[in-house]
C-alpha cells in the first residue's frame, strides 16, 4: 500500500511535468521555407506534383502544422510576378527558399544571396549560370537538376521510332526559358543524324501557344517536340489538343503531358523530383551550406505512351517500346 506522503510527491511530480509540457512544446523549433512557383496554385495542391515536396518533408521528419510552416508563393503563370514574390518571401525572412524552373530560380537567386535557396528538378543550371557547377555549386544554391539537355538523342529515337515519316519536326520553344536554347541545339543535332530537320517555334503565353501551333501547320511540320517548361506543363491540354486537331505526334518529357492526351513522354517524374528536393532541405536544416552540397542529376528516367492517342493518329506503336514502357495508357 502507497503512504500518503509518497502518493502527494507523486501528483506534485506529475504536475511540474504537465505544467513544464507546454513550456517545451512551445520552445521546439519550427522552421519557415518559403516555396515558390510560376504557375497558378493547384487544388488540390496535395495531389499535384508541388505536393511531392510536402511529402518529402514528412519523410525527413518535418510536418506541417508541427515543426514546419510553408509560405506558399503561386505566380498565376506570369513571369513578371516573380521578383514580387521572391522579395516577400526574403522580407518574411524564411529559412530557405524552394522552387523549380528556371526564371523562379533566378528570381529567387536576385532577390537573395544569403538565403538558401534549393532546386527542384531544373534545367541546365549550370548554362543558366544560377551555379558554378554541379560538383561545386557555389554561392547560396543546391538542389535538382534534370537532364533535358542530354535526352535529346533519346527523345529523337523515339520519335524516330513512332512516326519515321515524320522527317520536318516542331520544336515547340519558350524565350523566356533560356535553358530552352541548348535543349533545340541538341535536337537540331540529333535530327541531323537521322535525316530530320528542326523548326523552332516559339511561345510564352497561352495565346501564343494557339499561334506557334498555326505557324507549325504553315511550315509543314509532321510532329511536334514539346521543350521541357513550366508554361507548357500548365497548357498541356491546351498543347495535347492543337497536336491531335493537326494530327501531329507530341513528344514531350513529362508524364502528365501524355495524361492530357500527348503521345509520348520521357524524363523525369516532376513529383518525385519535389519530393526528392526535401532531403535537401533537411540537409541544410542540419548545417550543411547549399555551396558544399553536389547538385543531383536523376538517372531514373520513365517512358509513359499514350496508346489512345496513337490509334487516333493511326499511328502503331512497335511492340518492343510498348514492353519498355514504365505506363500505357489506354
Amino acid at each position: 500500500m502507497i503512504d500518503r506522503r509518497t502518493l502527494l510527491m507523486a501528483l506534485a511530480s506529475s504536475a511540474s511535468f504537465a505544467d513544464a509540457a507546454p513550456v517545451w512544446a512551445q520552445q521546439r523549433k519550427v522552421r519557415l521555407v518559403g516555396f515558390l512557383a510560376l504557375p497558378a496554385r493547384p487544388d488540390p495542391l496535395e495531389s499535384s506534383r508541388f505536393g511531392g515536396f510536402v511529402r518529402g518533408m514528412r519523410e525527413v521528419g518535418y510536418v506541417e502544422g508541427d515543426n514546419l510552416k510553408i509560405e506558399w508563393r503561386f505566380a498565376g503563370g506570369d513571369i513578371a510576378q516573380l521578383p514580387r514574390l521572391a522579395a516577400e518571401l526574403v522580407e518574411l525572412k524564411v529559412d530557405i527558399i524552394v522552387g523549380g524552373a528556371t526564371p523562379v530560380i533566378s528570381a529567387a537567386q536576385k532577390a537573395t544571396r544569403t538565403i538558401p535557396i534549393v532546386m527542384a528538378p531544373t534545367n541546365d543550371p549550370v548554362g543558366s549560370g544560377l551555379v558554378n557547377s554541379l560538383g561545386r555549386p557555389g554561392g547560396n544554391i543546391t538542389g535538382l537538376s534534370n537532364l533535358s539537355t542530354d535526352l535529346s538523342p533519346k527523345t529523337v529515337e523515339l520519335l524516330h521510332s513512332i512516326a519515321p515519316g515524320a522527317l520536318r519536326v516542331a520544336i515547340l520553344s519558350n524565350p523566356d526559358n533560356s535553358s530552352n536554347v541548348a535543349i533545340f541545339d541538341n535536337l537540331r543535332m540529333a535530327m541531323g543524324r537521322v535525316g530530320m530537320t528542326g523548326v523552332v517555334v516559339e511561345a510564352a503565353t497561352a495565346q501564343e501557344i494557339d499561334t506557334a501551333f498555326a505557324k507549325i501547320g504553315e511550315r509543314g511540320a509532321q510532329a511536334v517536340i514539346v521543350a521541357p517548361d513550366t508554361l507548357f506543363v500548365e497548357q498541356r491540354r491546351q498543347i495535347a489538343e492543337l497536336a491531335l486537331n493537326r494530327r501531329l505526334p507530341s513528344i514531350c518529357e513529362f508524364r502528365e503531358h501524355v495524361e492530357a492526351g500527348a503521345l509520348l513522354s520521357y524524363g523525369q517524374n516532376l513529383a518525385d523530383g519535389y519530393r526528392r528536393t526535401a532531403t535537401f532541405v533537411d540537409k541544410i536544416f542540419r548545417g550543411v551550406k547549399p555551396a558544399d552540397l553536389p547538385i543531383e542529376q536523376s538517372t531514373k528516367l520513365e517512358l509513359v505512351i499514350n496508346r489512345a492517342t496513337a490509334r487516333n493518329l493511326h499511328l502503331a506503336i512497335p511492340t518492343d517500346l510498348l514492353a519498355r514502357a514504365d505506363d500505357v495508357i489506354e
